[in-house]
């Protein structure tokens, strides 16, 4: 006991319940010991492993030196205080059975990856200054008494990063893999190639780093890749924390980067730049070619000997065949291999790859496009991006399936449409942490056809415009902190989802655990979105003023309010109980938490009669004096989102009624449709072709209206496809 004591210290604490230890993803079984006493880590609290956990020992160590200063001895071999062993009769892969009591503490993992998330528990059991990089005084560094059994549901737990768009330096990349692992994500899908920018250095073709890798002027030249040896350096890295490197090489669109470096690769063959405004390239490979083949097989044999993932993901999306259509090569090959659709070829050239990489172990993975365009023999696994109910295709199929569908688990959306978001992608409707965690995915069994859940994270916002760009200069940040903004907290909504069965996930739990757990984000430096405050009643009185009564939605946070419709700001009143605004539009709520404030909370307006309209595109109010003429644009992004036919429905509900001289709806810089018919002015049906996923859609609208108060209501509706 003497010798123990030595190593910890036992502390009397209140007894805890499972759910207030805050854990996520939640484990799937907690016991807490109902004894007082809590385990307390000393400098001299050892950490024991046998050789193959030496790497995790070290990971561990390291954490807790950098808050605590404590260099805590690595035993080899030893029996004493944190015990990491193996045993591959405990659970499941990737499971562990963590021990935390009066004889120390003990971390059994199935595997590596097993005992490598039992730390991660551990670390989640300590105080949130654990995961601070600088030293934090006069903590104690408690861990309660617990036993905890855990595995995750699924085996796909990614996320999807996209490094072309904006390249993220090797260093910032470790950052989010640790980000990752801290929630037990296992995979990191690394989008390496597209239209604008290659980023993976291939030996045989230097042209690709030397052209491919960077756009426009040599006086503003944005670009960079990864050489292959800080390509090993970071799987190495990522290896020891349980994340599976997985690279992404696109084809046979979003391939503009390598035709600008080697132009014979496309059908047209003709020079192209890196463009630096995101669009999709109508260029495709020329598969019809027997060079372009082989330099495909030597880029994807470089692929295969750089990353020990079994799995490759070939892209495979939002192919425009007309080049194929008209390339006398491609047509060439249809008629030799008996293919009749130019979008059946793009089957054709996914088995020849998923053959080729059968040959060195190696499963393909692409976007849902790949198991969608020509029939594909060989079993490949398909990114399902558009919605959940995709999956039955794969089933059909006899393929795998991964879900990342736009509408729950694109982080490249903003959380709101809350004026004041940072810039983000608005191709498809916000997606809030409660929609996130609420994605539907069925119980995992080992024939199921989906895998597990994968985020995406999209750059495009950094080539529409400079908005984003760094001030090299200044030796900025400010771009991976705007990555982390947009996953955070929502990366932990993903983490239950692929960790915990449908059944077992609780928002009203997780909401409470994420509540705690941004304390941890806050030691770790993660600028996460700060959650607004909850509007949880509002009463209308009889002088048709508004009684607010808030919630905060962070124990840490403070809530201030205004309510003449500015945004709060650290000086506003403080909210102590139930506040009384004359105009309910008017009033605003804010979470104030250190240096910053959230974006405001704003009572959202009732339209549900209006609910055969459609959706709601937007609202201008005024009082007006005199007869005026109005421009005015709306934003249909996110409300379009694909080729159909469209109704826009405009409502006066004060005042006198609009008269219009032009309704027009423009796709990006493209007018698609002008609507002038002013009898039938109120309601507008027009046509969406050529629908690009990530295009900007706006409406622009010119009219006159009478002297009074007017306001006007504009709905958006779906007809068909």
């Amino acid at each position: 006991m003497k010798t123990f004591l030595l190593s910890f210290l036992l502390a009397l604490t209140t007894p805890l319940a499972a759910q207030d230890l805050h854990l996520i993803p939640q484990p799937q079984q907690v016991v807490v010991n109902p004894t007082k006493f809590n385990i307390v880590l000393t400098a001299r609290t050892p950490i024991s492993c046998s050789p193959e956990l030496l790497p995790q020992a070290e990971y561990l160590h390291d954490i807790v030196q950098r808050s605590t200063g404590y260099d805590l001895p690595i035993l080899v071999g030893g029996k004493k205080g944190i015990r990491l062993s193996l045993n591959p009769q405990q659970g499941k892969a990737e499971g562990y059975h963590l021990v935390s009591s009066h004889k120390g503490i003990s971390i059994e993992g199935n595997d590596v990856a097993g005992v490598f998330y039992g730390i991660q528990t551990l670390l989640q059991l300590l105080p949130p200054q654990i995961y601070s990089d600088r030293l934090q005084p006069h903590v104690r560094w408690s861990v309660p008494a617990v036993e905890i059994t855990d595995a995750p549901n699924r085996p796909f737990r990614g996320l999807m990063f996209d490094v072309v768009r904006y390249f993220y330096d090797i260093d910032y990349m470790k950052r989010c893999v640790d980000l990752m692992a801290h929630y037990k994500l296992n995979k990191l899908q690394f989008h390496l190639i597209d239209d604008s920018g290659w980023r993976l250095e291939i030996k045989k073709y230097p042209r690709l780093t030397e052209i491919g890798a960077w756009a426009g002027p040599k006086e503003n030249r944005l670009g960079g890749f990864y050489t292959q040896e800080e390509m090993r350096d970071l799987i190495d890295y990522a290896a020891v924390r349980g994340v599976e490197i997985i690279p992404e090489i696109e084809f046979p669109a979003h391939i503009l980067s390598a035709v600008a470096a080697y132009p014979h690769l496309s059908c047209a063959g003709e020079q192209r730049e890196v463009p630096t405004q995101h669009f999709i390239s109508r260029d495709l490979l020329c598969v019809g070619q027997e060079s372009t083949m082989e330099f495909l097989k030597n880029v994807l044999e470089e692929v295969v000997a750089l990353f020990p993932s079994p799995i490759i993901n070939i892209g495979g999306d939002e192919a425009v065949y007309t080049r194929w259509e008209s390339c006398p090569h491609c047509q060439a090959l249809m008629k030799k291999e008996g293919i009749e659709k130019a979008g059946d070829l793009q089957g054709w050239l996914t088995n020849q790859v998923a053959t080729m990489m059968k040959k060195h172990d190696k499963t393909c993975m692409g976007w849902e496009e790949i198991i969608m365009r020509g029939k594909v023999s060989e079993p490949v696994v398909a990114v399902i991006w558009h919605e959940v109910k995709d999956t039955i295709v794969a089933k059909e199929t006899g393929h795998k399936a991964v879900l990342a569908p736009a509408t729950h688990l694109y982080f490249d959306f903003p959380e709101h449409q809350i004026a004041g978001e940072v810039q983000a992608a608005t191709w498809m409707p916000p997606i809030s942490l409660e929609k996130a965690y609420a994605m539907p995915i069925n119980d995992y069994s080992p024939s199921s056809t989906v895998l597990g859940v994968m985020a995406c994270y999209w750059s495009d916002q950094f080539i529409h415009g400079h908005k984003l760009q760094e001030l090299p200069q200044l030796d900025e940040n400010r771009s991976e902190r705007y990555a982390e903004y947009l996953l955070f907290p929502r990366l932990l909504a993903l983490s239950e989802l692929g960790w915990l069965s449908e059944a077992d996930r609780s928002w009203k739990r997780f909401s409470a655990s994420n509540d705690y757990n941004y304390r941890r984000l806050d030691a770790l430096d993660v600028p996460y979105r700060l959650p607004q405050p909850r509007i949880v009643k509002h009463v209308e009185n009889a002088d048709h003023s508004t009684t607010f009564t808030l919630e905060p939605s962070m124990t840490d946070g403070t809530v201030v309010y205004t309510t003449d419709g500015t945004y709060p700001t650290k000086h506003s009143p403080r909210y102590t109980g139930p506040v009384t605004a004359e105009d309910a539009d008017l009033f605003r709520a804010a979470t104030l938490h250190g240096r910053r404030v959230s974006l405001p909370a704003i009572l959202p307006p009732d339209y549900s009669a209006y609910a055969q309209l459609g959706e709601f595109v937007g609202k201008k109010r005024e009082q007006y004096k005199e007869v005026t003429s109005l421009t005015e644009t709306y934003d249909l992004s996110g409300r379009i989102r694909g080729n159909g036919q469209y109704t826009l429905s405009f409502i006066d509900r004060l005042g006198g009624p609009s008269v219009f001289s032009k309704i027009e709806v423009w796709k990006r810089n493209e007018l698609i449709a002008t609507l002038v018919n002013k009898k039938d002015a109120p309601r507008q049906t027009f046509e969406v072709n050529n629908f690009e996923a990530g295009t900007p859609f706006t409406l622009k609208v010119e009219r006159s209206v009478q002297p009074s108060l007017q306001e006007m209501l504009i709905f958006l509706h779906f007809v068909k496809p």
